[in-house]
């Protein structure tokens, strides 16, 4: 999310964030060999900052503020570049594992939305990716989110040691899940494979509620 909620502290944070979470990636050979980056930012408009990517080339994206959040816009193009970059299995060869997706927002959609997230939510047979939503600050919509993924966490305070230990979650998540492919260990359990959470800044979201 670049709307311009995010503005100030909060982009710089994310910013560092991301240099983060690729150096701590790149300090684990499994990741290495196994973990693709891509970046999708939205505001007014959504766009791929980047393609999905292999690990020691990545360089990531600067990140620029603007009006809007459309979320409807960025899930359709989530969509597309899934169907377009990931490698299907096929009867003959193995394909890629389904993408570990990290939505982080601090806002509500300026565009429709619904459609897009319950399309993505609701295609199980395949499962379009492994989505997990951080809802940032205290404007969000716990809601919208949980209309795209069962999978809901919230950083109530975005400053930038939240933020810092977010992205570190993140790392540590993705380097997890390279371990359970590897190992090719069923990761469909939402949770069971995922690093606990840093309760000083992430904690689970309560789904029909403004809890947590």
């Amino acid at each position: 999310d670049c709307s311009e909620s995010m503005a100030g502290p909060a982009i710089e944070a994310v910013t560092k964030g991301v240099d983060t979470l690729v150096n701590e990636l790149r300090g684990n050979p499994l990741a290495l060999e196994t973990a693709y980056l891509s970046v999708i930012t939205f505001s007014r408009k959504a766009k791929q900052d980047l393609p999905l990517t292999e690990l020691m080339v990545f360089s990531p994206p600067t990140l620029s503020v603007r009006p809007g959040t459309a979320l409807g816009a960025a899930l359709r193009l989530l969509v597309d570049c899934i169907q377009r970059e990931v490698v299907k299995t096929t009867a003959t060869s193995k394909g890629d594992y389904k993408p570990l997706v990290f939505l982080l927002t601090d806002g509500q959609p300026t565009d429709e939305w619904e459609e897009s997230a319950d399309a993505i939510k609701l295609a199980t047979n395949p499962k379009v990716a492994n989505i997990y939503a951080i809802g940032c600050g205290p404007d969000v919509d716990i809601q919208v989110l949980y209309r795209i993924t069962d999978k809901v966490v919230l950083m109530p305070d975005l400053t930038p040691e939240a933020i810092r230990k977010c992205f570190v979650w993140l790392s540590a998540s993705v380097q997890a899940m390279s371990v359970s492919v590897a190992a090719e260990v069923n990761p469909d359990n939402p949770w069971s494979n995922m690093p606990a959470l840093p309760l000083d800044a992430l904690q689970v979201a309560m789904e029909g509620t403004g809890a947590y």
